[in-house]
């Protein structure tokens, strides 16, 4: 007899989407929304499927008590509200749905940057209260603004249509997007530096990450222009919140549009909300009736098509592979995304050749999914939605990247070898990593440096001159500050010549402590590394 699944909701879904699930006589559905992690936790355990939306929080704790738990499908596209690393540990599936609110969110920031710009809820709210105050809200045009645009990806691009449209001028920044491909989008491609300085209105679609956490901050509006406009339709933190109201406060900001906050729900004393300056709306960029239909009938779909047929779509954490493939690939998978990630951290601007050579046993894998995998991790971070194994090598292409493969069946002290070199205009960076004994993974070099490490937490990387005392200062530094050494690798090019410092550490480095590191005279360049 085949088998029955059971499927949880979590949070609430439209109706059509449920129906997707009730089709199938061997699937029940039980819709409990509202639940916090503990809740969730203690229910989970008999559960096949959670199908989920932003509210939802699976934590490792939930993860560890989902005894049966197969699949996780998110309607809608971030999934930041999901441990992926440990569902990853447990072999369960992620997925979401990215295609269905890419237009809805655009044409949210659209209303919400209109509605700023001429202050109609303010103006609406006045007349409501019986005020007739026509010169207090006079407004500014759009036409011949200029709208700088912080993430290129799906949504940032249809913004950046829509405001042409309205005859803006639009310029935009994306760390892996190409110059050509960005002109053929119709946007002048800038640095983070000149699109701050330059636009008039600044809206942000961009993940959230550590690279991109706060990163409209205070900095950012001390170089920005009087009167300047700010939209944020993306993720909550990735404008520092208290660093725009100051900007308000100073009139350095003329206004803002909030659709998601750093806590939501935010209190509801929240300085921002209650500001005059400021439109603020309760995270309702993929709020229409459309958009809502179609993530959930998307995401009841697969969930649907994976539990029944093994169908795996839109998966964030594993590739679409039989569970053979998988067992054999796996390893490399994992080892390609690390290497991918690790090489982001090491560009500074966005690549135009990645080259993935595979050595040794590792020369006969199937290498798609495993391009597909460093890719991943490769373009992770920068994006306005979430990579996975099918989409990542199509952003790839459509952001002007040239992929190539190269083979070998050489040996040398390693069996299975995997070595990503990525280009830009002005650098080359290389890392090489191995898959040994049980399925372990190591990083072997860096930019030619040789090194062994578990690609895993965090890393201080250091250049430095080849000279007695350096690790000594660091690790004094490193211990004032409270901040544990795991491990330390070093790699140089020959005695007395430049050396590669890879400190393993427990926590992040803070910034004054990596400012104070690039102080010691031998330190030549200093940064931290996230696996």
């Amino acid at each position: 007899m085949a088998d029955n699944f059971r499927v949880l909701l979590s949070d609430s879904l439209a109706g059509q989407g449920i129906e997707v699930l009730k089709r199938s006589p061997r699937i029940s559905v039980d819709v409990k929304t509202g639940l916090t992690p503990g809740e969730l936790a203690a229910i989970i355990a008999p559960y096949h499927a959670l199908v989920i939306r932003s509210a939802t929080k699976v934590t490792r704790e939930v993860i560890e008590a989902a005894a049966a738990l197969k699949v996780i499908g998110r309607a809608g596209v971030g999934v930041d509200n999901v441990d992926l690393e440990s569902a990853t540990r447990r072999g369960i599936v992620v997925m979401n749905s990215p295609l269905g609110n890419s237009v809805t969110t655009a044409e949210h920031t659209i209303s919400m940057m209109m509605a700023m710009a001429r202050h109609i809820p303010q103006a609406n709210a006045a007349l409501r209260a019986g005020k007739w105050e026509r010169g207090k809200f006079t407004g500014v045009e759009m036409c011949n603004k200029t709208l700088g645009v912080i993430g290129l990806g799906n949504i940032g691009r249809i913004v950046a249509d829509r405001a042409a449209g309205l005859k803006m001028k639009v310029i935009g920044f994306d760390p892996i997007l190409t110059a050509e491909a960005a002109a053929r989008a119709g946007i002048e491609l800038v640095s983070l530096d000149e699109l701050f300085k330059r636009s008039d209105f600044i809206t942000v679609h961009a993940p959230l990450t550590d690279e991109t956490r706060g990163i409209v901050g205070a900095a950012a509006f001390n170089v920005m222009r009087k009167g300047v406009r700010i939209i944020n339709c993306a993720r909550g933190g990735i404008v520092d919140e208290a660093a725009l109201l100051d900007a308000l406060n100073a009139g350095k900001v003329a206004g803002a549009a909030l659709d998601v906050f750093e806590q939501e729900p935010p209190p509801a004393d929240h300085p921002l909300i209650h500001h005059p300056n400021v439109v603020a709306v309760p995270h309702l960029g993929a709020a229409t009736d459309e958009a809502q239909v179609q993530v959930a009938v998307d995401i009841a779909q697969q969930v649907t098509d994976f539990l029944i047929e093994g169908t795996i779509r839109h998966a964030v954490n594993i590739p679409a592979l039989s569970v053979q493939e998988l067992e054999v690939l796996g390893p490399h998978l994992m080892l390609g995304e690390k290497l991918g990630r690790l090489a982001a951290q090491l560009i500074g601007e966005a690549p135009t050749h990645v080259t993935v050579g595979f050595a040794g046993e590792a020369a006969g894998l199937n290498a798609e999914p495993i391009i597909a995998s460093v890719l991943k991790g490769l373009l992770s971070g920068f994006l306005d939605h979430e990579l996975n194994f099918v989409n990542a090598p199509y952003m790839a292409r459509d952001r002007g990247i040239k992929i190539t493969e190269i083979r070998s069946r050489e040996t040398t002290d390693y069996r299975n070898i995997l070595t990503i070199t990525v280009r830009t205009l002005t650098s080359t960076h290389e890392v090489t990593g191995a898959v040994f004994g049980n399925r372990a993974l190591r990083l072997i070099r860096i930019d030619g440096y040789r090194v062994e490490a578990a690609p895993e937490g965090y890393f201080l990387m250091l250049h430095n001159r080849d000279v007695p005392g350096v690790v000594g200062a660091i690790g004094t530094m490193l211990g004032e500050a409270g901040v544990n050494i795991a491990g330390l690798k070093l790699g140089r090019d020959r005695a007395g010549g430049t050396a590669l410092s890879l400190f393993e550490i427990d926590a992040p480095v803070p910034v004054a402590i990596l400012e104070r590191l690039k102080t010691i005279p031998a330190i030549t360049a200093a940064s931290q590394i996230k696996l």
